[in-house]
């Protein structure tokens, strides 16, 4: 068993959390999840936990039963005769705060300007494509994509989607194929080559601005990939829904995409298939602008 608290973190990693964990309260996360797992949900946290705080508390063998981590500053995690302590830090007075410059930050202020001008400019549905990945793990420089799909809407109103399973050597673990229903066998005999995948890709997507749930963790993957293939990284706008989501319905019992599409009445024939996953977010889009979310 795993608690996790989070203080002043991105609202993107407090919903990415609630895939692995139930929210108990505001910041607080409950779940009971593998050792492998845990340590991969704390570099997750680690990686994208901005200037928030964050702390672990995990069942082991030790006089306890528990021990935990921390990002605290004021705090450091010390082993006294195999029972961990919590042990108050004194900040030294002058020392260097640690940023970035004044340059570096007016350079970002400058980057979103930009952004949100060209957000403004997309306001149809026939600008968008969205896309979604499973993978065969949730490391992105360890893991590799095994699967992608994308949904667009053309100019001539048509819905087209884009599938494909990519080819791979390695064994899938069974937890994945458990939840995706994707055997190694499958890639294997029906996959494409990743560098094919992503050449289509590109072709399918053009210039549209690319819309996801929990889009941050698609990108990333989309970003190594193409890194690794030597290919042109994505420069299209990314739109993540899950933010607006949070801001529209402010209630929900968690912020997983089944529990919004259920929430939205949208129905998912295939949840965990990246084609599926897809067209239920085109779905969910097309809701929220309906609604004047968007």
């Amino acid at each position: 068993m795993i608690v996790i608290t989070l203080t002043k973190v991105p609202p993107a990693l407090r919903g990415d959390l609630t895939k692995w964990c139930q929210e108990i309260q505001t910041g607080v996360y409950v779940g009971n999840v593998t050792a492998r797992v845990r340590e991969k949900l704390w570099e997750r946290i680690m990686r994208n936990i901005g200037n928030g705080e964050a702390t672990l508390t995990y069942s082991t063998n030790n006089e306890l039963g528990y021990t935990f981590r921390t990002t605290r500053k004021d705090y450091q995690v010390v082993d006294f005769d195999g029972i961990p302590l919590m042990k108050h830090v004194k900040e030294q007075k002058g020392s260097a705060k640690h940023g970035f410059s004044k340059a570096a930050k007016q350079h970002q202020a400058r980057i979103m300007l930009r952004q949100k001008s060209r957000a403004k400019s997309v306001k149809k549905i026939t600008d968008f494509v969205v896309i979604d990945i499973e993978t065969n793990g949730l490391d992105p420089q360890k893991n590799e994509l095994i699967e992608i799909g994308a949904v667009k809407k053309t100019n001539q109103g048509e819905v087209v989607t884009f599938e494909r399973l990519i080819k791979s050597t390695t064994q899938l673990p069974p937890a994945i194929t458990q939840l995706t229903g994707i055997t190694t066998e499958k890639l294997q005999t029906q996959g494409v080559p990743i560098a094919e995948a992503l050449i289509a890709l590109q072709g399918f997507i053009e210039e549209r601005c690319l819309v996801g749930y929990n889009i941050s963790f698609d990108r990333q993957f989309l970003t190594i990939a193409f890194e690794k293939n030597h290919q042109l990284v994505l420069s299209n706008d990314f739109w993540d829904l899950m933010p607006k989501v949070k801001r529209a319905q402010r209630f929900l019992d968690n912020y997983r995409l089944s529990t919004v599409l259920a929430n939205y009445g949208i129905k998912n024939s295939s949840p965990h298939r990246a084609l599926s996953d897809a067209q239920a977010t085109f779905e969910l889009l097309i809701k929220l602008m309906e609604n004047g979310i968007m």
